[in-house]
């Protein structure tokens, strides 16, 4: 699961006001290359929740993200890359997201987040 698909998810159990951002308990984590392209970046910036993008990729072990940033931020190469790498090329394969609030486990398995919920929680 890529850190994008990260930013995108939250908790949705029944009750439950502040399911995000989902924490990560990592397993397993990859790096793989995936070619650059500015114009997307520049596009899905403002649509991204840039503190929990950056507290992700520390769980990650990735801590090149300056703690903020904003639009002007992506007109310098440097941080343009590292915004990259950050958002699509780290990958939890294994390992768990949790909601903030309630605690409950979803399993990420081959990099996929299981976030069906229990009968209970709907």
């Amino acid at each position: 699961m890529k850190l994008l698909t990260h930013n995108m998810l939250s908790s949705n159990i029944k009750g439950v006001t502040a399911g995000y951002p989902l924490l990560i308990e990592p397993q397993i984590t990859t790096t793989t290359e995936v070619p650059i392209n500015p114009n997307f970046l520049r596009h899905i910036f403002p649509k991204l929740d840039y503190s929990a993008l950056v507290a992700a990729a520390k769980t990650l072990g990735f801590s090149d993200l300056p703690e903020t940033a904003g639009v002007s931020d992506l007109e310098d190469e440097g941080f343009l890359k590292r915004f990259h790498h950050a958002l699509l090329e780290l990958k939890l394969e294994e390992g768990a997201l949790v909601c903030p609030e309630s605690g409950r486990r979803f399993m990420v398995s081959k990099g996929i987040p299981n976030m069906l919920l229990h009968e209970d929680e709907v």
